[in-house]
């Protein structure tokens, strides 16, 4: 399953929308993408599953769109 994930660069600050970054991973649960991105010091906001339909939006409208694995 692909998940989106919004975070922040850092733990240090208040998290302000305006620089809030996204990936996308592959992995099966949003349990492993939390520990995965562990030793990163992200401040992770928010994990959303997408579903084949928005997968396909990402895809197609980010060209930035990069899939990483767990």
């Amino acid at each position: 399953m692909v998940f989106k994930v919004f975070y922040q660069n850092t733990l240090d600050e208040v998290p302000v929308r305006e620089r809030t970054n996204v990936l996308y991973m592959e992995a099966s649960t949003e349990e492993e993408i939390r520990k995965k991105l562990a030793d990163r010091r992200y401040n992770i906001e928010f994990v959303t599953p997408l579903s084949e339909k928005a997968l396909q939006y990402e895809k197609e409208n980010n060209e930035d769109f990069q899939l990483e694995q767990v």
